[in-house]
């Protein structure tokens, strides 16, 4: 990656919550570890739905050139239409997006998202294979023994939103690291409160492919994968992790990984957005 970005500011745009703020962690995570890197002339936080907002933080922004990478899971309705729409840029097509404009003497770019970039395969095998690795008891599960869930939202209501999921999977299954590679979801099938029983093998990973652990990742997952709402509730209120690795269900040991936007490496898949804007 070239060190020639002193004379450019990078933010780091995420969704945000004005109900979830650990929703807004990653997105701060990642700017801190890119800025001790010394490669921007500044690292910004920014956010669509909670503050800093975007607009506000473009104000501030003095530097010859801004790289605004949408720290998103995917290519979706925000990504591809809201934000570049509301920020300026043109379209250069029915559904296409001009990703570079300049204004006022200066260039911006909107990069693609970061849950899109082919690097996230490997955050997303390092994400199931490191929660095995920190929780080995009563014994460390051997790949080739285990079922790797990648858990989505997925809607009826947009047979889109679980192709991204779908997509890991078949990266992931190609690998040939783990017994199976199944997809999972929220609100339709398979359904995650099926995961006990549709796996395999004994030993389960459940990898949520979301950019932060809000709502979905501490309450939703465990509760749909058997632990007590009351439990779990009682646990957010404690300050405790809301699932205990690994857990037994159904005869099978589960382990219930992070959201994949939380991995340290995602700061460099930020990185290599900015690189593919610069070339």
């Amino acid at each position: 990656m070239s060190e020639n970005y002193t004379d450019a500011t990078l933010i780091i745009l995420g969704h945000g919550s004005t109900q979830n703020q650990d929703s807004a962690k990653p997105v701060f995570q990642h700017a801190q570890t890119v800025r001790r890197q010394g490669i921007f002339a500044d690292v910004k936080e920014a956010f669509w739905k909670q503050d800093p907002k975007l607009d506000d933080v473009l104000k501030e922004v003095r530097s010859d050139r801004v790289f605004i990478v949408p720290l998103f899971i995917s290519e979706g309705f925000f990504t591809e239409r809201v934000i570049p729409e509301a920020l300026g840029f043109k379209r250069v097509e029915d559904e296409q997006w001009s990703r570079t404009m300049e204004c006022d003497g200066r260039k911006f770019h909107f990069t693609k998202p970061v849950g899109t970039h082919p690097g996230i395969t490997d955050v997303l095998v390092s994400k199931a294979r490191s929660i095995t690795d920190e929780f080995p008891f009563p014994r460390k599960a051997k790949p080739e023994q285990t079922s790797l869930f990648i858990a989505g939202h997925g809607t009826p209501q947009n047979a889109d939103s679980r192709k991204s999921i779908e997509h890991q999977v078949e990266l992931v299954r190609a690998m040939n690291i783990y017994a199976e590679v199944q997809p999972c979801f929220l609100e339709e099938a398979p359904l995650i409160a099926d995961v006990p029983t549709l796996a395999q093998c004994k030993n389960i990973i459940v990898v949520p492919f979301f950019i932060s652990d809000g709502l979905h990742t501490v309450e939703d997952i465990p509760v749909l994968l058997g632990e007590p709402k009351k439990t779990v509730r009682k646990r957010i209120e404690a300050g405790l992790p809301t699932w205990r690795n690994p857990t037994e269900k159904n005869d099978k040991l589960i382990w219930h990984a992070s959201a994949i936007g939380t991995d340290p490496l995602i700061a460099e898949i930020v990185l290599a957005r900015v690189h593919e804007m610069d070339q």
